[in-house]
């Protein structure tokens, strides 16, 4: 949707082998998944990070079959303190360096703010924000100073406004789309491009999880979830063209214009009135 010209003039700068690596985090199922299946499609050759290492094996043998590319399987939890740190010097001990970093871990709460337990909502904001901002700050440097890469930050359709019964999660996503932006101002210029796809409800194990604890979530319509491989099609192609910002689907996108043409307290009042009609159910 939003593009960067610098990035379309050098679609490859920075990128020195004939199969460039991308890193992607939460890689073991969802849109994580499918985005390691589309990167290793276009010929990346992949690292994948999970804490699950049986799905993540499992996934590398897969990729390895079917496109002929290296498959690289890192187990680690994201949420854990220096964490992106370890990964980032194991990338370099490997001499591996990161072409496309795929920040996807991440995690999902559905629920009254004052219900949960504050653990939770740290949790949330920890693999959501405070471990994207510094696989950011250890990987971002390399790209900038080998003159080129790409990062590409799942963000959500929640990122533009304000979600009741999703305050925190939706908060940490707003972050994600507002550093994406922000850095992609930054480094105009260095070969480097940052993108932020926002889904709006994808069918994964995460939100299978939200809907068992929830049900408001179970009662979604099927029309209005979508599809990890379609999320994953367009996210890939948005991060190779540099664009900044991808809404992947046309009802998402057109819920998402008329959101931001909406003022902030109508679409507050709204979504409050939503949420509070859906409860008495």
């Amino acid at each position: 949707m939003d593009a960067s010209p610098r990035a379309r003039k050098h679609p490859t700068r920075g990128t020195p082998s004939q199969h460039p690596t991308a890193l992607i985090t939460g890689a073991s199922s969802g849109i994580g998944e499918a985005l390691a299946r589309r990167f290793a499609q276009g010929g990346h050759q992949v690292v994948l990070v999970a804490r699950s290492e049986d799905k993540l094996r499992t996934l590398a043998r897969e990729i390895g079959a079917a496109h002929g590319v290296k498959a690289h399987v890192v187990v680690a939890d994201l949420s854990l303190p220096g964490a992106a740190q370890q990964l980032a010097a194991a990338m370099k001990r490997a001499r591996r360096p990161i072409d496309v970093l795929v920040n996807n871990a991440g995690v999902l709460e559905h629920g009254e703010f004052i219900g949960m337990p504050a653990g939770r909502h740290q949790q949330l904001i920890d693999l959501n924000v405070s471990s994207l901002t510094a696989m950011l700050a250890h990987f971002l440097p390399p790209m900038v100073a080998r003159g080129g890469g790409r990062v590409l930050n799942v963000a959500s359709i929640a990122s533009f406004q304000p979600v009741p019964s999703l305050a925190t999660y939706a908060a940490t996503k707003a972050y994600v789309l507002s550093l994406t932006e922000s850095l992609s101002e930054e480094l105009k210029g260095t070969g480097v491009t940052l993108t932020a796809v926002c889904p709006g409800i994808t069918a994964t194990h995460m939100l299978d999880s939200a809907r068992q604890a929830s049900a408001e979530l179970s009662r979604l319509p099927a029309f209005v979830v979508g599809n990890a491989e379609d999320v994953a099609a367009e996210a890939f192609a948005a991060c190779l063209r540099g664009d900044v910002i991808c809404v992947p689907g046309a009802l998402n996108r057109v819920a998402n214009l008329t959101s931001r043409a909406a003022p902030r307290w109508l679409l507050r009042s709204l979504a409050g009135a939503v949420v509070r009609r859906t409860n008495r159910k």
